[in-house]
């Protein structure tokens, strides 16, 4: 029986300068002036993915398409996905229901204006998430998220209202309809590149990079077959003389394997939900459903 293909993703974070003013919360221009090498870096990433005929997912904060509404249209000019990642890169922790709304209201509102598409894909800034972003993401239509951790190469369905009380059992919610793919930080280049004082140390040597990359799709492609295998870029980050190097050299391992392909999120996200209706997802996956837990130790 042939083996499903393992889908590679290549989910480029268009964080640009929000990424600078909210996430590590600067007001220094020059360290702010580093999301601007989106700008340039972005072209040298679409570039790449042309030659090589890879259509990727690019997670876009409607922060980043006001400040570069061509970039963003030269993007989806190209035939790649463009997919919700917040309004301004911001922590929906920070703020109350009503206040993650309007983030969500925002975040698309742009998205339609620059570009006129309606995401089918969300992936929360810096995968920080709130009590509420699962319900949000139900409620507004999303096909996927690719916000969570529960598993490193293969999908799941997402649930929605857990909670965790101090000192008492953990509350799995209600299972949705939601696509979950999994991320993971090891597959993200910001921890591994990126020097912050006292926040990143990054700098990582490409080679290193490479090591963590490969191994972890060695593994998959040997032992996910139909999984998802995905790496989270930054133009600002990957897109530098050195690591775009290591970004060809790792594309090129993967073509060179005929048990993987590329692909974007959604696109693999419709077709595994066609594939895993979710009682029969639950029913083989209970654990990750949410099913069976105690709750107490009282007895009938």
């Amino acid at each position: 029986m042939t083996r499903a293909p393992l889908t590679c993703c290549i989910s480029v974070g268009m964080d640009a300068l929000s990424l600078w003013t909210t996430s590590f919360h600067s007001n220094n221009p020059s360290m702010i002036s580093r999301g601007e090498f989106d700008a340039v870096a972005t072209y040298r990433i679409l570039d790449l993915l042309e030659r090589h005929e890879i259509r990727s997912t690019f997670l876009v904060p409607g922060h980043t398409a006001m400040a570069y509404p061509q970039l963003i249209k030269d993007i989806h000019a190209r035939g790649h996905e463009i997919a919700y990642h917040g309004w301004v890169h911001e922590d929906p922790r920070d703020f109350d229901l009503a206040g993650q709304r309007r983030i969500f209201e925002r975040g698309l509102e742009v998205l339609d204006h620059v570009v006129g598409v309606r995401p089918v894909g969300h992936v929360s800034p810096a995968w920080n998430t709130s009590e509420d972003t699962f319900a949000l993401v139900e409620e507004y239509g999303f096909l996927y998220d690719g916000s969570r951790m529960a598993t490193d190469f293969l999908p799941v369905y997402v649930r929605k209202g857990d909670r965790w009380p101090a000192n008492e059992a953990y509350e799995f919610g209600e299972l949705t309809e939601v696509v979950g793919l999994p991320v993971a930080w090891p597959l993200d280049d910001v921890p591994l590149f990126e020097f912050v004082w006292g926040n990143l140390g990054g700098l990582t040597a490409p080679s290193a990079a490479e090591e963590i990359w490969r191994g972890d799709f060695d593994y998959a492609v040997a032992n996910c077959p139909g999984g998802v295998f995905n790496l989270t870029i930054h133009p600002q980050s990957s897109g530098r003389g050195h690591r775009m190097l290591l970004l060809e050299r790792f594309v090129e391992y993967i073509k060179r394997h005929d048990e993987a392909e590329f692909g974007c999120l959604g696109d693999y996200a419709k077709r595994w939900k066609a594939a895993n209706p979710v009682d029969a997802w639950r029913k083989s996956n209970p654990m990750l459903a949410g099913d069976g837990a105690l709750t107490s130790l009282t007895r009938p």
